[in-house]
C-alpha cells in the first residue's frame, strides 16, 4: 500500500505532466481531500500540515498555471522537510535562510539548508526513522516532480546536478513571440504569434512513404493560414476543428501561400510557455527537449528564486542601479519584457565581474602587504648603465623604467605586467631591472616558454650586462650569467645548480627547468617571466617560491585590451609600451584574394633573391577527408610548395605535432639560414628573433583573430629592411575581407586587440584559459562600462572591509570563496 504522501506525490506527478490543467483527478485535485485527510492522519502526519495542504488544494482551481506550479512545489517541499516521529507527531524545522550555492556555472553563493527530508517509510510507525538527507538548493534534481534518475543523469552532461545548477542554467538565446498579428497582416520571413481556430486537420504520406505530413488550416476571421508538421501524426486528433490555439513560428511560403512549418502551439486556455511571449531557448543534450525543459524551469524557478538571499549589499545594488537577485533569476528565464530581460542580464553579469574584481583586488592587497628587499640606486649609476646601450631609450621605455625602479625601492614585492608590441623594447627594461638587483649582489631569474626564446634572452643579457662603463667597471662577468634549458649538458646543469645555490651565478635564463626541484637559489629577489600567459598558475607560483617574496616582472607581446587588463590582470600593476624605437619601419600589409596567391609567391621569391627569408603560415597541420578542400594545411602545402612552386629552395616545416626538440631544431636551422622559407602553423606565433625574415604570408587568414595575425606579423620587420605581411583569406567573402582590411590600416596592436575583442569576444584571448576563477557565463569582457562600474564598487567595498569580515558581508564572503573555487596562487 502507498502512504498518503506517496499517493499525493503520484497525483502531483500526473498533474505536472498534464501542464497543471487540474485534471489529474476527475473533477479537480480538491476532490481527493476527504479520503486523503483520513489517510494522512492515520499515517501520523500532523493536523497542522494536513490543514495547510488542504487549504492550498481547496483554492487550486482558482490559480493561474504559474500559481498551481508554485503551490505543488510548496507542498512537495513541505512534505520533504517533514520528519515523522515515532510518536506520530511530525516535526517541521523552521525554514532556514537560503542563498544560492556555487554550482558548475557562475552564480551567487548559498548557505546549505539544514533541514531533514522525509525518511523512507518503514513497516511500522513504532520504529524509529533515520534522518534523511539535507534538502534545499543543494538538493539533487530528483526532488523535482517529473525528473527521475534517468533525466538527472542526462542533466549531468550539461553540468546540472542540483536545483541551484538548474536555476543558473541560462537560456542561450530568446525568441520573441510576444507580438500578436492577425493573419491578413502576416508577411514572409516574420516570426510571429497568432491566435486562431482550427478549421481542418489531416495527415498524409509523401510519395516515398517515409514522410508523414500533418496539415492544419487555421483561421482568425481575417484569413486562413496553413500549418505543417512532419512525422508527428499524433497531432491530428489533438487539433480538432473548432479548437482555439496560440501558435508561434516563422512565416514561410509554398506555391504562393503563406505557411508555418513546425510551429510551436498551445491550447488557448493554457499559460503560454512556448508562444505569445519572449521564449527562452536553452542549450540541450540528447533526450531533453525545449518544451519539456521549459516546463521544468517554469515549475522550479518561481518557487526557488523567491527563497534566495541576495548576497550583494543593498547599498551597492542601489548605487549601481541593479535588479534584486530574486527578480533577476525569474526574468532571465521567463522575461516579461525586453527591458526586464536587459536588467536581469545586467545584474547577473555585474555579479560575475564584481566577484572577479574582489578576488583580484584581494590578491593584489595581500601580495603588496608582504615585505620585499629594497633596491635603491643613484641617478648617476642608472645613467652609466643606460649610456652603455647601443640606442636611446624611447619615452615609453623611460616612463616604464621609472615605474619599475619605484617598485624595486618600495619595500613591497613588485607585481607588474609589462605589455607592448614585438620590438617595443621590453627586454631592455627587464635587463636594467636585473642589473639593479645584481649590483646589490643578489640573484635574478628569467623564464621563457621555449628553449630558443630563452637562448635569445640569454644572448641579450650577455650583450647588455657584461659591458664596461666609462670608468672601466663591469657589472657582471659572462660566467655570472648562465643558460639552463632542457638540452643543457648534465655537467653544465650540475655546475649551474651549484652556482645558484652558492650565489656565484647572479642571473639564470631558462625554461620551465628553472622551477624543477633540484634548483635552489641563495638569494633570488627578481623573477622575470616572458610571454607569461604561456605558463600556468602553478608554474609561476613555483618560480616565486624559489625566493623570499621576490619582485615579479611579467612581460607579454600580446596587446591586452583595457577591459581584460581590468579583469584578468586586475591584481597586477600594468605598464604599457606604446611606442616603437626610432628607425623601426612599419610592416607593409596587404589583403590578397585567393586568386591572387601567385602574386604573394612572387613577393616571397623576390625577397629571397635579395638574400632574405620568409614565413608561410597555415591554419591546419594536415587535411583529412572530412575537411573542406578550401582549408589549406601545412604538411600538404609544404610538399606542394617544395615540389611545384619553390623546387630550387629549402623549405622547413614546423607544426604542433612535432616533439619539442624537433621544433627547436627546425627553428634553429631557420635562424641559421638552412631554410629560406619556413612553412608553419600557429606555433610560430611566439618565437625567436629572425632579423633576416622580411615576408609573412598567411593562408586562411580569416580563421585567425586580429590580435593573433598581429603576432604573426611581428615575426618580420625585426631588421633594417622593408618587410611585408600578406593575408590570403579562404574565400572572396566581403565581410571577412573587410575585417582583415583593418590590418592594413594600422600597425598598432592595441587598436587591433580592441577590434578583435569586439568582433570575436574574449574566448581564449591569450591562447590559454586563465585559472583561478569560474568561467564567465553572462558577463561580456568587452562591456567596459559595466566592468568599470563593478571595479569601482569592488574597490570602494574593499577599502572599507578588505577581508569581508563585517557581519553584513558574510554572505558575500562565502560567495567570493565559492566563485574562486578556493583557488590559490597567481591569477594572471
Amino acid at each position: 500500500m502507498y502512504s498518503a504522501t506517496e499517493k499525493l506525490q503520484k497525483f502531483f506527478n500526473l498533474e505536472s505532466e498534464r501542464g497543471y490543467d487540474n485534471r489529474a483527478v476527475v473533477g479537480g485535485l480538491d476532490k481527493i481531500l476527504p479520503s486523503w485527510e483520513k489517510e494522512a492522519l492515520t499515517d501520523g502526519l500532523s493536523p497542522s500540515i494536513i490543514q495547510t495542504i488542504s487549504a492550498k488544494l481547496n483554492v487550486y482551481n482558482e490559480l493561474s498555471l504559474e500559481g498551481r506550479a508554485s503551490t505543488i512545489q510548496e507542498i512537495l517541499t513541505m512534505l520533504s522537510e517533514t520528519d515523522l516521529s515515532p510518536t506520530g507527531e511530525s516535526q517541521t524545522p523552521a525554514e532556514a535562510l537560503v542563498s544560492p550555492s556555487q554550482p558548475s556555472q557562475v552564480k551567487p553563493a548559498q548557505e546549505e539548508i539544514t533541514v531533514r527530508a522525509k525518511p523512507a517509510r518503514s513497516a511500522s510507525l513504532s520504529k524509529p526513522h533515520s534522518q534523511g538527507p539535507a534538502v534545499g538548493l543543494n538538493a539533487p534534481l530528483t526532488v523535482l516532480s517529473g525528473i527521475g534518475k534517468r533525466h538527472a543523469q542526462t542533466f549531468q552532461k550539461l553540468g546540472v546536478n542540483t536545483l541551484a545548477d538548474l536555476m543558473y542554467y541560462f537560456p542561450r538565446r530568446y525568441d520573441d513571440y510576444s507580438q500578436l498579428k492577425p493573419i491578413n497582416r502576416l508577411n514572409y520571413g516574420e516570426e510571429v504569434t497568432v491566435i486562431a481556430t482550427v478549421h481542418s486537420a489531416s495527415t498524409r504520406k509523401t510519395r516515398g512513404g517515409k514522410l508523414q505530413i500533418t496539415e492544419v488550416t487555421v483561421t482568425d476571421g481575417t484569413g486562413f493560414l496553413r500549418l505543417n508538421w512532419f512525422n508527428q501524426p499524433w497531432l491530428e486528433p489533438r487539433l480538432k476543428p473548432g479548437t482555439e490555439i496560440v501558435l508561434s513560428g516563422k512565416i514561410d511560403m509554398y506555391l504562393g501561400r503563406l505557411i508555418i512549418n513546425n510551429p510551436e502551439w498551445e491550447p488557448l486556455e493554457q499559460q503560454h510557455l512556448h508562444t505569445n511571449r519572449i521564449v527562452p531557448v536553452y542549450p540541450l543534450t540528447a533526450r531533453i527537449t525545449q518544451r519539456w525543459l521549459r516546463r521544468i524551469m517554469f515549475q522550479t524557478i518561481p518557487f526557488w528564486a523567491s527563497r534566495i538571499k541576495d548576497f550583494l549589499p543593498e547599498s551597492i545594488r542601489t548605487e549601481a542601479r541593479l535588479m534584486d537577485i530574486k527578480t533577476a533569476l525569474k526574468e532571465i528565464h521567463f522575461p516579461e519584457s525586453h527591458d526586464n530581460l536587459h536588467d536581469a542580464q545586467t545584474r547577473l553579469a555585474f555579479d560575475e565581474i564584481f566577484l572577479l574584481q574582489l578576488g583580484v583586488l584581494k590578491q593584489k592587497y595581500m601580495y603588496h602587504a608582504e615585505e620585499a628587499k629594497i633596491y635603491q640606486i643613484s641617478q648617476e649609476w642608472l645613467a652609466q648603465q643606460i649610456a652603455q646601450l647601443p640606442f636611446e631609450l624611447t619615452t615609453a621605455q623611460q616612463r616604464v623604467l621609472t615605474e619599475v625602479r619605484e617598485d624595486l625601492a618600495s619595500g613591497h614585492p613588485m607585481n607588474r605586467l609589462l605589455q607592448g608590441d614585438v620590438g617595443s623594447g621590453k627586454t631592455v627594461i627587464a635587463a636594467i631591472a636585473v642589473a639593479i638587483v645584481a649590483q646589490a649582489g643578489d640573484q635574478a631569474a628569467i623564464m621563457a616558454p621555449t628553449s630558443i626564446l630563452a637562448e635569445q634572452h640569454y644572448r641579450s643579457m650577455l650583450r647588455l650586462l657584461t659591458g664596461h662603463t666609462e670608468t672601466g667597471e663591469q657589472l657582471l662577468a659572462p660566467e655570472e650569467i648562465r643558460l639552463l634549458v632542457g638540452d643543457t649538458s648534465s655537467s653544465d646543469k650540475e655546475e649551474i645548480r651549484s652556482g645558484l645555490k652558492e650565489g656565484t651565478i647572479k642571473v639564470v635564463v631558462g625554461t620551465h627547468a628553472l622551477i624543477e626541484a633540484p634548483i635552489e637559489f641563495q638569494h633570488l629577489h627578481l623573477a622575470v617571466i616572458d610571454e607569461q600567459h604561456r605558463f600556468g598558475v602553478t608554474q609561476r607560483a613555483k618560480l616565486r617560491d624559489k625566493g623570499q617574496n621576490p619582485h615579479i616582472l611579467v612581460m607579454t607581446a600580446t596587446p591586452i585590451p583595457r577591459s581584460l587588463a581590468l579583469t584578468l590582470y586586475g591584481d597586477l600593476d600594468v605598464s604599457v609600451m606604446d611606442e616603437m624605437p626610432a628607425g623601426r619601419l612599419p610592416i607593409e600589409t596587404h589583403v590578397l584574394h585567393p586568386k591572387e596567391r601567385e602574386r604573394g609567391y612572387q613577393v616571397v621569391r623576390s625577397q629571397i633573391r635579395a638574400g632574405h627569408q620568409a614565413f608561410m603560415i597555415y591554419p591546419l597541420v594536415e587535411n583529412n577527408e572530412d575537411d573542406d578542400s578550401e582549408r589549406k594545411a601545412a604538411v600538404d602545402e609544404h610538399k606542394r610548395l617544395q615540389k611545384e612552386v619553390f623546387p630550387d629552395l629549402n623549405l622547413g616545416l614546423l607544426h604542433g605535432r612535432l616533439k619539442p626538440d624537433e621544433k627547436e631544431s627546425v627553428m634553429v636551422d631557420f635562424r641559421d639560414g638552412k631554410y629560406q622559407i619556413l612553412v608553419s602553423t600557429s606555433v610560430v606565433e611566439v618565437g625567436v628573433d629572425i632579423p633576416n625574415a622580411t615576408v609573412m604570408l598567411i593562408e586562411g587568414a580569416n580563421r585567425f583573430g586580429l590580435a593573433q595575425l598581429h603576432q604573426f606579423r611581428g615575426r618580420v620587420g625585426r631588421g633594417e629592411d622593408h618587410s611585408y605581411c600578406l593575408l590570403i583569406p579562404e574565400t572572396e567573402d566581403a565581410l571577412e575581407n573587410e575585417r582583415l582590411r583593418v590590418m592594413t590600416e594600422t600597425n598598432d596592436g592595441f587598436i587591433l586587440a580592441e577590434r578583435d575583442l569586439e568582433q570575436r569576444g574574449p574566448g581564449q584571448f591569450l591562447g590559454t584559459q586563465q585559472s583561478g576563477f569560474s568561467e564567465l557565463k553572462m558577463a561580456s569582457l568587452s562591456n567596459i562600462k559595466l566592468i568599470e562600474i563593478a571595479r569601482n564598487q569592488a574597490k570602494k567595498l574593499f577599502e572599507k572591509d578588505p577581508y569581508l569580515t563585517e557581519p553584513e558581508h558574510q554572505d558575500l564572503s562565502r560567495m567570493v570563496q565559492r566563485f574562486w573555487k578556493g583557488g590559490s596562487g597567481d591569477v594572471s
